[in-house]
């Protein structure tokens, strides 16, 4: 199918393609996607539902048809294929690698599934069964089968004749994995050195060992951090005995970056759940509800800590006007120290490179934000209140809320990592939360004693 550059999804486009749908304008549908790129008629059919989407696909070639269709994001996938009758999803499906394929058997109930895999070619059936074992986030749940791979006994001529054959199923292919008899993965030899090798020279003579392999049970993020760290596109995967069983490509690569960013970035919201703004009512109060909750907890906290200092607050009101300020900005301190600490633990030698220095250079930034804030706080109240004991007591209060709100956003994220929870968790209402409690209780500690 040919290619053409990306056709402008215009709101006049938009409707024109609506009516042709409505009044089922075969002839319009088609010129229009004759030469788009499937990823554009994915961005185009969110717009309508499934039995229309449906239509259109209909009249495209089953590779397109497939390729769009795996491009789908799961949510829509799902109800996506609730209008495919199973033989017609075993067409689709025949046309994926088989980590995708295993991708949308696993989206679909457990009869319909049956169905699908029975209808699939064997060897891809095969495939996909064997993936259907491993859980979806670690390395054998998101390998493909697909692979060239070599004896290490071969000769180079006889490498290149058995390329030719096995690449017929593999889309993609960055090198060719050298396997011993029992097909115990020894390493990679790269395509350009198969080229220029001598016809007769043997494959374990110019192979070079595989020192990077991911295993099975390997945690889909490991995987994705090590590929990034070594600049790789593929690696191979091997079982607990070292056997060649699949390859993960940077295409599956980036789908775990991104399914992980989108994770943290909806705990740092205080989401609890993978929810979008289409899903039910109940899903997103369900997703939205518990740190909301959290949050009202802290609040009342605040308010009842408050109430122990009432007879300060009578005698001096201006002291009240003063907790916004300080509350908002022990929050906003907080989040930043710990959205700069979940961002570097991504690397992995992050805490091995000095802890001890780190916290020291935190520090040393806090202290002169809060010099800085305090400095800017106390000219203000000056000129507003001329009050030099309650200019001294909120910029002190507030000099002391930027260290401690530092402090406790830097390491909350690493005590969460340590212990293997998400150190994104700390970036939200979590840190907010303590942070605000943390606030009070610093202003009306500096007050009572120095007031």
């Amino acid at each position: 199918m040919k290619k053409s550059a990306p056709f402008e999804l215009t709101i006049e486009f938009r409707d024109r393609f609506q009516q042709a749908l409505n009044d089922r304008d075969a002839k319009f549908i088609r010129e229009s996607l004759e030469d788009a790129n499937p990823a554009d008629i994915t961005s185009l059919l969110y717009e309508f539902n499934s039995e229309e989407s449906k239509y259109v696909l209909d009249m495209l070639p089953m590779e397109v048809r497939s390729q769009i269709i795996n491009d789908l994001d799961s949510d829509t996938r799902k109800g996506f294929l609730k209008v495919y009758a199973h033989q017609e999803l075993a067409d689709i499906v025949n046309q994926l690698d088989s980590d995708d394929a295993a991708d949308i058997l696993n989206e679909l109930p457990v009869k319909q599934s049956e169905e699908v895999l029975a209808g699939l070619d064997p060897l891809l059936r095969s495939q996909v069964i064997d993936l259907l074992r491993y859980d979806d986030h670690v390395a054998g749940g998101i390998m493909a089968k697909e692979l060239i791979k070599a004896r290490d006994t071969w000769t180079v001529v006889q490498c290149v004749d058995e390329i030719r054959k096995q690449a017929e199923n593999v889309s993609k292919f960055y090198a060719v994995y050298v396997v011993d008899e029992n097909d115990k993965l020894l390493g990679r030899v790269a395509l350009q050195k198969l080229i220029l090798s001598d016809p007769k020279t043997l494959v374990k003579d110019i192979y070079d060992e595989d020192e990077v392999v991911a295993q099975t049970h390997m945690e889909d993020r490991e995987v994705a951090e090590i590929m990034k760290r070594y600049d790789l596109e593929s690696i191979p995967v091997v079982n607990v005995h070292g056997q060649l069983v699949g390859r993960i490509t940077i295409d599956d690569v980036v789908d775990v970056i991104t399914e992980q960013a989108e994770e943290d970035r909806q705990l740092m919201s205080g989401i609890t759940e993978d929810v979008e703004e289409d899903d039910s009512v109940w899903r997103n109060t369900r997703a939205r509800l518990p740190w909301l909750m959290i949050g009202i907890c802290g609040g009342m906290m605040s308010a009842r800590f408050m109430g122990f200092f009432e007879m300060e607050i009578s005698k001096l009101t201006a002291i009240a006007f003063f907790v916004p300020l300080i509350q908002a900005t022990g929050g906003n301190v907080g989040i930043q120290s710990s959205s700069l600490v979940v961002q570097s633990l991504v690397n992995p030698g992050f805490v091995d490179e000095g802890l001890w220095k780190r916290l020291a250079k935190v520090f040393r930034v806090a202290l002169l934000n809060g010099f800085f804030l305090a400095a800017i706080v106390f000219a203000v109240t000056w000129v507003v209140f001329r009050n030099e004991r309650l200019n001294l007591v909120v910029s002190m209060a507030l000099f002391c809320v930027v260290l401690f709100a530092s402090f406790i956003g830097t390491v909350t994220p690493l005590i969460l990592n340590r212990f293997g929870f998400n150190p994104a968790l700390a970036s939200g209402p979590f840190i907010t939360t303590t942070n605000d409690l943390l606030g009070i209780a610093i202003y009306f500690l500096t007050i009572h004693l120095l007031l």
